[in-house]
């Protein structure tokens, strides 16, 4: 770098730095001043021969790191600090945390600790096991130890994702579909609704970049028409909330790109069909104690000139998310037919909307209301603490309850408790304490006895009957639903099967010894072996409980060589059959010649993945699985963020390379309405085609609306789409989707 270079580099950094104590949500004192600049000076100093991939000075990572945390989750100066202070131990070999501590104090040392741990988490690799997943649940240990831990960390996975153009891709979409598996999902569930939104657009930016940019291109496309029916929307209700001397702002904003393509995919609509694409909040001035009554009074307004629906009304002031979000949600038909949701929040629901964690505390004092993010983090802990949890299915069961929608019910004494949608009475149970779930023998929902499964509904009062002789059982699992519940009941069901496997390896000794066999590793695997069993806890278990007795003991031993015998050829002809199997995949992989994998573009045997049925023209990726080689997925196949986020040491480039000579089965849906010749038209239109010839269809009509099931043989993705175009162009067709 030339010197005008170097001098116009550290103005910039100075002047990011000053925007920083500018921008800062929290009012700073002198002393929060002293504190920042020193961590500046140290960050400054620790990563001043380092330079981030896009060529910049490296300094600009932290500093925009604590500019998030500042402004946007509204942290406070020991946050920013520690935010400016996040990889100078990492990556610095000048400095400790010992020196941190030292130079700054223990809260900021056991933050910067915090995220030096998570960035240092082990990067050896097991097929068998998920280390992501492994590591996620180390992250959200540290949850207990400082919850600014993981926020901090977000901030910095928000940066991150901002500036990720200069990485290769596949870099970026193990990242981005990390950050959509678990980060975005965390951002949401500690209330940091606007990142959390970032977040997600950013990874389908990078998962899914032509889907991305087509919405953005909408998205802006429309966005003048949008502002235009949002003043004329404003303009009707803006009198009468004028006449009760209400001080108050009203906001449009667009729905997020990853909301509204979620919808496109649930509903199975275009983006023209998503009705709801935008949102418009009022936000009031009041104080505490005059909340409530203001809101339900500006719901009144907004439904004296708007017909609402009432199926879509949300009222998160009564009974706040367990995120500490506040606010009136109702859907009203707008002006030119179109369904509006309107968001009401006071000012101070605004501000914990926004900043989440940092402005719930802020008002903490005032309003006395249970701290639901500590008591969730504590709820967690449990979880997290349990060994036995296979590590992908806790951070699976976790992302599930992060993204839950929520009831209220009631304990006997009115007491509301929160639960994930589709909670059942046992949940309850669980959720009130873990000893009154393994103890629970029944249940009674609004004064009515109900199964353990019964599903709860919002504003249920529920009452849990409970016995010291009662323990769970295997169908328990059948009626939990929350991580909490599920990890309590397989600990306790796993600690009475190894009791009673204890119990039953003695008396299956005894038994043994009376049939003149020796109970060691080999007579264990061969009865194992000989009862169809998974393990010798299985085997123990079922002598305990009296499933195998005497008399099956003696079959074996009298069958013993037999058995001996067969289980030798079972594994012969078992080598065999997979020699077989090999034969087969060779044949048939052979023919799918015009798939390369790497950078070398090798030919290599594989599977087209079931769950999403790629063809050739696809976005696809290979995926190496344990006992079935590898899988061929398309790019935004539904299971393809939770394989590249969990397993990316698995995951392989993939692209086709000539496709020419291939044929691929695929099937058409469509809808719309009948009318005579209908099908004569599809039929004509598919024959007309050379390069696509039809294999079956099937077409029922129902009160004048059909549907029809299509399959047709095709050379490429490029066909496919062609077809699809013209068949959409046929007289009274609604819909054509490829299934």
């Amino acid at each position: 770098m030339t010197d005008v270079e170097i001098e116009e580099e550290n103005a910039a950094i100075t002047r990011a730095y000053k925007e920083l104590l500018k921008v800062s949500y929290t009012t700073l004192s002198d002393d929060d001043k002293k504190l920042i600049r020193s961590a500046f000076d140290v960050a400054l100093d620790g990563h001043k021969n380092q330079r981030r991939r896009s060529g910049e000075a490296y300094i600009f990572h932290p500093l925009a790191v604590a500019r998030i945390v500042a402004k946007e989750i509204g942290l406070d100066a020991t946050s920013i600090a520690a935010a400016l202070l996040h990889d100078v131990v990492e990556d610095c070999d000048d400095y400790s945390i010992v020196d941190i501590e030292r130079l700054f104090g223990n809260t900021v040392a056991k933050i910067v600790d915090g995220l030096t741990k998570i960035s240092s988490l082990s990067k050896d690799q097991d097929m068998d096991v998920s280390l992501q997943a492994e590591n996620f649940r180390k992250m959200l240990l540290t949850l207990n130890d400082d919850v600014r831990v993981i926020i901090i960390k977000i901030a910095d996975r928000l940066h991150n994702m901002q500036t990720m153009d200069a990485m290769r891709p596949d870099k970026q979409v193990k990242i981005a579909s990390e950050t959509l598996y678990i980060y975005a999902p965390l951002a949401h569930r500690i209330g940091l609704y606007n990142i959390k939104t970032e977040l997600e657009d950013l990874g389908l930016k990078y998962t899914e970049p032509e889907v991305y940019n087509d919405i953005l291109y909408k998205i802006k496309e429309s966005k003048e028409e949008q502002d235009f029916y949002i003043k004329e929307f404003s303009q009707v209700i803006q009198t009468s909330l004028d006449k009760e001397n209400l001080h108050y702002t009203i906001k449009g904003r667009p729905k997020s790109i990853f909301s509204i393509r979620r919808k496109m995919l649930k509903q199975g609509v275009s983006f023209d069909e998503v009705y709801d694409k935008f949102a418009i909040r009022i936000i009031y001035k009041s104080d505490f104690a005059n909340e409530k009554f203001l809101a339900w009074k500006i719901y009144s307004i907004v439904t004296d000139h708007f017909r609402p629906n009432p199926v879509r009304l949300r009222d998160w002031i009564s009974s706040p998310k367990s995120t500490g979000y506040e606010a009136l949600h109702i859907t009203v038909m707008g002006p030119k037919g179109r369904w509006v949701e309107v968001q009401i929040r006071s000012e101070r629901m605004n501000e914990i909307a926004e900043k989440g964690y940092a402005a719930h505390y802020k008002y903490k004092q005032d309003t006395e209301k249970e701290d639901n993010l500590e008591s969730w983090i504590n709820k967690l802990q449990e979880a997290l603490e349990n060994p036995d949890t296979n590590a992908v299915d806790f951070v699976e069961q976790f992302k599930l309850n992060l993204y839950s929608k929520e009831i209220f019910v009631f304990t006997p004494k009115g007491e509301l408790k929160s639960l994930p949608k589709g909670a059942t009475a046992l949940d309850f149970a669980f959720n009130i304490h873990s000893e009154v779930g393994l103890k629970t023998r029944g249940a009674k929902v609004n004064g009515k006895l109900v199964p353990l499964s019964h599903e709860l509904q919002s504003g249920d009062q529920v009452d849990i009957l409970t016995s010291e002789s009662a323990k769970p059982n295997a169908n328990w699992l059948d009626y939990a639903t929350t991580a909490r519940a599920r990890s309590k009941i397989k600990s306790a069901l796993k600690e009475d099967k190894k009791r009673i496997g204890e119990e039953g390896k003695e008396i299956l000794r005894r038994k043994l010894k009376q049939l003149k066999i020796t109970l060691n590793e080999s007579s264990v695997n061969e009865l194992v072996s000989f009862f169809k069993l998974k393990t010798s806890l299985d085997l123990f278990y079922r002598v305990g409980i009296g499933t195998i007795d005497n008399t099956m003991l003696k079959d074996f031993a009298s069958k013993r060589s037999n058995a001996l015998m067969s289980f030798i050829k079972n594994k012969i002809t078992r080598k065999a059959n997979i020699k077989k199997e090999d034969l087969e995949k060779e044949e048939v992989t052979a023919n799918y010649d015009s798939l390369v994998f790497g950078k070398e573009e090798e030919k290599l045997d594989y599977k087209l993945a079931n769950c999403c049925n790629p063809i050739p023209g696809d976005e696809v990726f290979g995926f190496l699985t344990v006992t079935e080689g590898i899988k061929v997925h398309k790019k935004n196949c539904p299971n393809a963020v939770s394989l590249q986020s969990n397993y990316a040491y698995r995951i392989m480039s993939a692209k086709w390379i000539d496709s020419s000579q291939q044929e691929f089965l695929v099937q058409i849906n469509i809808t719309g309405i009948d009318h005579l010749g209908l099908v004569n038209d599809i039929t004509k239109e598919i024959s007309s085609n050379m390069h696509v010839n039809m294999k079956s269809l099937s077409f029922e009509s129902d009160d004048g609306l059909f549907k029809g099931k299509i399959s047709v043989i095709v050379k490429n993705n490029t066909l496919v789409k062609k077809l699809l175009e013209k068949l959409k162009k046929i007289n009274g067709i609604d819909k054509v989707t490829r299934a």
